[in-house]
């Protein structure tokens, strides 16, 4: 790996956690609106889709960097 190579690393990373750490402060509200108005189901898949968006964005990354 180049010096280059790192940098674009971390600075992806940063961004992804930056991202879903956005988003995961700002989820209990989310969580809470959807509860009222919609209903709980509706919150607990919001929920739980969130969170595996988060593992699943850092999947797709490995197996991209895995091909190149």
């Amino acid at each position: 790996m180049t010096a280059n190579s790192n940098k674009s690393a971390m600075f992806a990373a940063i961004a992804i956690l930056l991202g879903f750490g956005l988003l995961f402060f700002i989820m209990p509200t989310i969580t809470l609106w959807l509860a009222e108005h919609y209903s709980v189901w509706v919150a607990a898949v919001f929920d739980t889709l969130a969170v595996l968006a988060f593992f699943l964005v850092f999947w797709l990354r490995a197996r991209y960097q895995r091909k190149h």
